[in-house]
């Protein structure tokens, strides 16, 4: 059997770095691989399909295949003096002297020019070290600076040196009630205008509905950023677990693609994950194949403040894991075909694509997910998600119209005009969604 295809994952700002924990942490239980990056007992001999996350030392360690990138340094040194310190190639922590203080314009120009040459060396020393390379993954929240910013000019460059590759993107968006930064529509509509073009399709996820999850789902009530990064976590493991684990029907990053993306702009997906249930209720429930497949279309679940039924689905991957009966989802999925409250865009007959994997799901301990025998991941290309990008536009003008916070951008080199710009190929996005829900 040839070996996997290696996924080179990239995590930038603050909240990339600390996504980056919460996964790293998973990937690491979920292959048996220690904190100072050896194998533990009874993973041996080494399954190889783990290489698509891993890769090994001299020394016969575990090393991950990921950069770590962030404008100003306090965060990524949390990495290097904590548990998982010995875990990482220091050469893949890579921080700058000074941050990107929430300002996209830092990030792109000012700031970010002086660090882009150093990362890219890095992505290209990685990458060649692949024999067969799957494509990037990048996590990042758009609202600050450097996610925004120095994102945008990292995959800018990515998609000029790699034409070919695919580049998936996890973005935490604004949410609609809580916001950290007040500058917050600036950034996304100047990072999603220009990263447009260069990504091949972005899960969105959103603070307050994670919140909204954990006090409702999960029993958490004051739940941290640690909480929220384990949720989205598992996400991103059930979305790669067909690369790196073996299983009925498996998905690699250019199906998911294919499946998602009907035209290329539109190209945001919403992500929900089933069961999410504490263990507590979990002694108490059964979970069922179609209970799971039916709970993913809830708006209370989705993991961004999104109501799915007021828009329609162009397409809908359901990946599912652990002990799962092909049977049981053609049943499930002929039921879901006569379901009232789900619609389909009327020229997307088929609609859903389905990936089957073998290995049931790890979950953190002390975490708040129950263990469950299967679980499901849906990653869904649906209209509703324009009403966000309203919002977002809503609140870009307010501060626009009176040119407020705008000197800050100007001074760090962005001209006046890309304000304009990038309001309108937002609105452009937007009625592209339009045209595909006719």
């Amino acid at each position: 059997m040839e070996g996997p295809s290696e996924i080179i994952t990239i995590f930038i700002g603050q909240a990339g770095t600390q996504i980056a924990n919460a996964c790293w942490e998973l990937f690491c239980l979920e292959h048996g691989v220690s904190p100072n990056g050896s194998l533990r007992q009874g993973y041996y001999p080494m399954d190889p399909s783990m290489h698509a996350f891993f890769s090994e030392t001299q020394a016969r360690k575990l090393t991950p295949r990921t950069l770590i990138i962030d404008l100003e340094p306090t965060v990524i040194d949390e990495i290097r003096t904590g548990v998982y310190k010995a875990l990482f190639n220091p050469e893949s922590l890579i921080t700058g002297k000074e941050d990107a203080s929430n300002n996209f314009a830092r990030g792109y120009y000012s700031i970010g020019s002086e660090a882009i040459a150093l990362v890219l060396d890095r992505v290209c020393r990685i990458w060649e070290t692949c024999s067969k390379p799957a494509g990037f993954i990048v996590f990042r929240s758009i609202s600050g600076g450097t996610g925004s910013g120095f994102a945008t000019l990292l995959l800018e460059h990515l998609s000029q040196n790699y034409p070919k590759t695919i580049t998936l993107d996890f973005v935490v968006f604004p949410s609609p009630n809580i916001a950290t930064v007040i500058v917050e529509p600036y950034n996304a509509v100047h990072t999603t205008h220009g990263a447009l073009d260069h990504v091949n399709c972005s899960f969105l996820v959103d603070n307050e509905a994670l919140y909204n999850i954990c006090a409702r789902n999960l029993d958490v009530d004051c739940p941290t950023y640690t909480n929220l990064n384990r949720l989205m976590a598992q996400v991103v493991s059930s979305i790669t677990a067909s690369m790196r684990f073996e299983g009925a029907i498996n998905l690699s990053l250019e199906e998911l693609q294919t499946n998602l993306v009907p035209y290329h702009r539109i190209h945001f997906t919403l992500a929900t994950y089933a069961p999410l249930i504490s263990p507590r209720k979990a002694m108490h429930s059964e979970i069922t194949t179609q209970q799971i497949t039916y709970s993913c279309f809830e708006p209370s679940n989705q993991m961004v403040s999104c109501d799915p039924r007021v828009g329609a689905y162009a397409s809908c991957c359901l990946l599912y894991r652990g002990d799962v009966a092909p049977n049981d989802v053609n049943r499930t999925i002929a039921s879901l075909k006569g379901a009232k409250s789900i619609r389909f865009v009327t020229w997307s007959p088929t609609g859903f694509k389905v990936g089957i994997n073998y290995q049931p799901t790890t979950t953190v301990p002390g975490g708040d997910l129950a263990k469950s025998r299967r679980t499901v991941v849906m990653a869904s290309n649906n209209t509703a998600i324009r009403y966000r990008w309203s919002m977002l536009v809503r609140k870009f003008d307010l501060m626009f119209q009176k040119r407020a916070f705008v000197h800050h951008y100007v001074g760090e080199g962005m001209e006046e005009d890309s304000f304009g710009e990038a309001r309108d190929n937002v609105i452009a996005l937007i009625d592209d969604y339009k045209e595909v829900e006719k």
